[in-house]
């Protein structure tokens, strides 16, 4: 089917160039945190970065979550039930709000036992875990703002939802700045000072997101369901949420153990990883943003009835992937050389960072066609138990193994084991453009009643 490419573009440009400003403000509260902390030593940027991981687990399952929420919501709001998506925000609020009271508990009552599952550094422990103790409170607050920031995006509200996080996240660097360093009269608090600042930034993120929702043209929750939904509602949203529980906790968990790994191999190859993680991240942004992008704009066209419209949308999208993919290799090289320069590290980390960056700009490609194929297209279409195969099979059968065997038993170099650790979402793409062209992501998963 052909689509009317200005329509097209105008509509993706519309919807994923928020996001992508959204992740990447998102971003830039790690890269705040490792460049403010890189100047007071490295052992604190690096405890930070390892402690942080919990809140990398959190958000896995608070992405698997409301990601199903944005899946039906997204296809529900092409057919224009809104009824059906405030059901669906009162299920996301529900589940996010206990999963996020369990990660908090966990940082207040065993911090120093989660930091040993990414170090046998003592240094490091006592650092991370006084972030975590402060951190913890962000983590409870944090579930509950993604629900209104998710059913916003999906309802045609992108560019408040981004200005929303926008804004917690320019606050978060400025509180960094001052706690951190000790400005205004505030304590120098280097860790914990980051954790603070991210504490009140979520604060301050869901009282805006409330604000926001209390406006006209704005869905708020059916708070008359929040302890108590719909079956067939609720088996539709099981039915998506489960898959992408699987993947979202195989991917999380899988990068959780890429990071231990590397980090019990030694501070500085934690050190270096922590910087290329950052780098990473904020080059991500664009991908992330063209994949919550596709998620939409395939389930609107799926969801309203229009089956050959998604699918061409789909297409576009999944070759609109390759751009991106080579334009943020591209783009890795080229902030090689001024990213090395820019933290202080130790001769042995900064060379370790060089090398993980030209991997990282391999790496790439097949990290953006995939986040925009699966994560975007395929899920957008209900195809989300894909991702829990192919995360299975590439991060957990090969990559996972094959670093543990290299820095374990094998003993190899650092960058040997940090290449083993990219392996999955280069060595997947084949996999992904057959999974594809078998179009079982061409469906309207609505219903006509939902009761």
């Amino acid at each position: 089917m052909r689509t009317d490419n200005k329509a097209f573009y105008k509509r993706l440009y519309t919807i994923a160039l928020p996001i992508t400003v959204q992740s990447l403000m998102l971003a830039l509260v790690a890269a705040g945190d490792a460049l403010m902390l890189g100047q007071v030593a490295q052992e604190e940027m690096t405890a930070v970065s390892l402690a942080s991981q919990i809140q990398f687990v959190q958000n896995m399952f608070l992405m698997a979550i409301t990601g199903a929420g944005a899946i039906l919501g997204a296809q529900y709001f092409g057919k224009g039930d809104s009824g059906t998506i405030r059901e669906l925000f009162s299920m996301m609020l529900r589940y996010c709000g206990v999963l996020s009271l369990v990660f908090f508990a966990g940082c207040e009552l065993m911090p120093e036992g989660l930091m040993k599952i990414f170090t046998h550094d003592r240094q490091l422990i006592e650092i991370g875990s006084a972030y975590l103790r402060i951190a913890g409170w962000s983590y409870l607050i944090t579930g509950i703002s993604q629900c209104y920031l998710t059913v916003m995006k999906i309802t045609d509200h992108v560019h408040p939802n981004a200005w929303i996080s926008s804004s917690a996240v320019i606050l978060n660097i400025l509180f960094n700045a001052v706690f951190i360093f000790g400005l205004l009269g505030a304590p120098r608090m280097n860790a914990r000072g980051a954790a603070l600042a991210t504490t009140i930034a979520r604060v301050i993120e869901l009282g805006l997101c409330i604000y926001f929702s209390g406006k006209e043209g704005y869905l708020r929750p059916a708070w008359e369901r929040l302890l108590k939904g719909n079956r067939l509602l609720a088996s539709d949203f099981r039915r998506q949420c489960l898959p992408l529980m699987g993947g979202s906790l195989l991917w999380g968990v899988g990068f959780t153990s890429y990071t231990a790994i590397i980090g019990h191999m030694g501070v500085d190859a934690a050190a270096a990883n922590s910087v290329a993680a950052v780098i990473r991240d904020l080059i991500c942004c664009a991908c992330n943003g063209v994949g919550s992008a596709a998620g939409i704009l395939v389930g609107n066209a799926l969801g309203s009835g229009n089956l050959e419209l998604g699918k061409a949308y789909g297409i576009r999208l999944k070759n609109l992937s390759w751009v991106i993919g080579f334009a943020s290799m591209a783009l890795v090289f080229l902030l090689t050389p001024l990213v090395v320069r820019m933290v202080i590290l130790t001769d042995q980390a900064r060379s370790y960072l060089t090398g993980m960056m030209i991997i990282m700009g391999i790496y790439m490609i097949g990290r953006c066609v995939n986040t925009v194929t699966i994560n975007g297209v395929l899920d957008g279409g209900g195809d989300a138990i894909f991702d829990m195969y192919s995360l299975a099979v590439c991060m957990w059968g090969i990559a996972i193994p094959m670093a543990l065997l290299g820095a374990f038993v094998l003993h190899w170099p650092v960058l040997a084991v940090y290449a083993c650790t990219c392996l999955d979402e280069v060595g997947k793409i084949p996999w992904v453009m057959i999974r594809f062209r078998k179009y079982k992501w061409v469906q309207d998963l609505t219903r006509q009643e939902n009761c």
